[in-house]
C-alpha cells in the first residue's frame, strides 16, 4: 500500500513473475486472505523467463521417463527414491491446479495442461538393461501403474511411429510407458495464477526491478525501479520471497545473507531443435527420455516432446547446452562477473576444478556444428530432414555453486531453498525439476519462513491439498481417489 510519503508496505513481496511466486501468492491467499501481496516483475510480461513454454521442457515431471531420477548405483542395483520422491511432489502440484479449476479460477485446463504418453527409450546393452531394472522396481508401486516395457519393434512401431517405423534392427532397444504422462504450458499456468492472485486484490507489477535488498528493523526495505517510469522508490515488507530464477543470487548478495555469502552461480543454457511440421506431428505424440551418453552430465539427457504451445503444436528435440554469461535469458552480459566475489571467488575456481568434464562437455557443445546435431536428432528420428527443423534457444539456468565437504561444487542440478537467520526472507535458487514440483517447494517456503503460523495453518493446506504431510506412496487408496478427482478436474485421461 502506498504511503503519503511514497512509501510502500506490504506484508508480503513476491520478487519474480514466474511459477513459483504466482504458487506461493495462491497458498499464501488461501491461508492469510488479509495479507497485502505484492509482485515485482521486471519485464513486461509474467512467465516469460524460466516458466515460458519455449524455455523449459514443459514435462509434468513425475519420474515417469526420466532415467536420471533411477541412476545405477556401484553394485549394479537401481535407486528409484528420486522417481518416487518427484512423483509424490507432482501430485501435490496437480491437487491444487485441480481445485483452483474446480474453483473456477484457471479457466479451461485444457489451456496449459493435457495428457501426453511419457516414454522411456533405451538403447545399447547397457541402457536396456538399465531400463529393464528401472521397470522391473517402479511397475508394482502405485504411483507408476501401467508402465509397460517392450523390446518388441513391431509394438515401438505402433507405439512411436516418428521413431521406429521402418528403423534399421542394429543393435538392442527397449521402451517403456505410462500413458497418464502430462504436457504443461507453464507459461499460461503462471499467467492464470497471477490473474486469480491479482482478482484477489494483490498488487501485481511488471516493468519494476528490484535494484537491492536490506534488513530494516524487522523489516525488509526493497528498492525498485519503475522501468516506464524511470524512478526509484521504496518498498517495505517484514516477508520477501525471490523467485527471480538467475536474478534470485545477486539479490541475496544485496540482501548480505551470511548463509549465501560463499555462493556462486554458474549459467547454463539450453537450445533445442524444434519443427511444427504437421507430418511430423501426426507420427509422434509423446514426451520420449532417453539416458546421457557415456561421460555426459544428467542435464544432457536427450529428449523428443510433444508440445503445446498456447494452443499450437509443436515438437523439440533437445537440449544442446549452450554458454552465456547472462543470468537470466533477458539479462545482461556482466551478471556473471559481478556475481564474483571476494568470499565467493575460492568457491568458483574450486567448483571448476572438480568439473572437468562438465566444462569439457560444455565446450563441445557450443563448439557443435548443425550437422552434429542432427546425428543426435537422427538417434530418435532416423530420416530426420534439417529443413523441417529450426534452432531455437531455451531459458538460462543458474546452477548453484557452494562448498560441498570443504570444496567448491557445483551442488546438483535440483532447486534449493535458502531463508535468512534474520528472518523473513526466503528464496529459490537452481533448476530442475523446479515448475513441476512448485507447490512442494513452496510449501516447504512456508515450514521453513512461518513456523509459528503453520499450526494454524495446516487445517486450510490440508483441505487444499489433501495428501500435504503424507506420502502417497504408501496411500495407494487416497492415491487412486485424488488420481481420478484431479483427472476429471483437469480434463486428463485417468491412465
Amino acid at each position: 500500500m502506498i504511503a503519503q510519503d511514497g512509501r510502500a508496505d506490504y506484508d508480503v513481496v513476491l520478487v519474480g513473475g514466474g511459477i513459483m511466486s504466482a504458487t506461493l501468492g495462491a497458498l499464501l491467499r488461501r491461508v492469510r486472505p488479509d495479507w497485502s501481496v505484492l509482485v515485482l516483475e521486471r519485464l513486461d510480461g509474467l512467465g516469460l523467463e524460466s516458466s515460458s513454454a519455449w524455455n523449459n521442457a514443459g514435462t509434468g515431471h513425475a519420474g515417469l521417463c526420466e532415467f536420471n531420477y533411477t541412476p545405477l548405483t556401484a553394485a549394479g542395483s537401481i535407486d528409484v527414491s528420486s522417481a518416487i520422491a518427484v512423483n509424490d511432489q507432482f501430485q501435490l502440484s496437480r491437487q491444487l491446479w485441480a481445485r483452483l479449476a474446480e474453483e473456477g479460477a484457471l479457466g479451461d485446463p485444457a489451456g496449459f495442461i493435457r495428457t501426453v504418453p511419457h516414454y522411456a527409450f533405451a538403447h545399447g546393452a547397457a541402457g536396456v538393461e538399465h531400463l529393464r531394472l528401472r521397470h522391473a522396481a517402479l511397475r508394482a508401486h502405485p504411483l507408476f501403474e501401467g508402465m509397460e516395457l517392450t523390446t518388441d519393434r513391431d509394438v515401438m512401431a505402433r507405439w512411436l511411429p516418428l521413431m521406429f517405423a521402418g528403423r534399421t534392427r542394429r543393435g538392442p532397444v527397449a521402451l517403456c510407458r505410462t500413458p497418464g504422462g502430462t504436457d504443461v504450458d507453464y507459461g499460461v499456468l503462471t499467467r492464470r495464477l497471477f490473474a486469480a492472485l491479482a482478482g484477489d486484490g494483490a498488487d501485481v507489477r511488471t516493468g519494476h526491478e528490484v535494484r537491492s535488498l536490506r534488513r530494516d528493523g524487522r523489516s525488509w526495505r526493497l528498492r525498485v525501479r519503475d522501468l516506464h517510469g524511470a524512478r526509484d522508490f521504496p518498498v517495505r515488507a517484514p516477508f520477501v520471497f525471490l523467485g527471480a530464477g538467475g536474478g534470485t543470487l545477486p539479490l541475496l548478495q544485496s540482501a548480505g545473507v551470511p548463509e549465501t555469502r560463499e555462493y556462486g552461480g554458474f549459467p547454463i543454457s539450453g537450445r533445442f531443435l524444434r519443427t511444427a511440421d504437421p507430418g511430423l506431428l501426426a507420427r509422434h505424440h509423446a514426451k520420449v527420455y532417453s539416458h546421457a551418453e557415456p561421460g555426459a552430465p544428467s542435464l544432457s539427457v536427450p529428449h523428443l516432446d510433444t508440445r503445446v504451445v498456447d494452443g499450437r503444436p509443436y515438437l523439440m528435440f533437445g537440449p544442446f547446452a549452450a554458454f552465456s554469461p547472462r543470468f537470466l535469458k533477458h539479462g545482461r552480459l556482466s551478471d556473471l562477473p559481478r556475481s564474483v566475489t571476494p568470499r565467493n571467488a575460492g568457491t568458483l575456481l574450486g567448483a571448476a576444478r572438480e568439473n572437468r568434464d562438465l566444462l569439457r562437455y560444455l565446450v563441445g557443445q557450443v563448439a557443435q556444428t548443425r550437422g552434429g546435431r542432427l546425428r543426435a536428432l537422427r538417434r530418435f528420428v532416423p530420416d530426420a530432414r534439417p529443413q523441417d527443423w529450426e534452432l531455437v534457444t531455451a531459458g538460462q539456468r543458474v546452477q548453484v555453486v557452494k562448498r560441498v565437504n570443504g570444496r567448491g561444487s557445483i551442488a546438483g542440478f535440483g532447486t534449493e531453498v535458502v531463508t535468512s537467520s534474520h528472518g523473513g526472507l526466503a528464496a529459490l535458487l537452481g533448476a530442475s525439476p523446479g515448475a513441476s514440483a512448485s507447490v512442494a517447494i513452496m510449501l516447504d517456503v512456508l515450514e521453513r519462513a512461518f513456523p509459528g503460523h503453520l499450526p494454524g495453518w495446516r487445517p486450510a493446506l490440508r483441505d487444499l491439498l489433501p495428501s500435504y504431510g503424507l506420502s502417497l506412496s504408501g496411500q495407494p487408496e487416497l492415491l487412486r481417489e485424488l488420481t481420478a478427482r484431479t483427472a476429471e478436474a483437469l480434463g486428463l485421461d485417468h491412465g
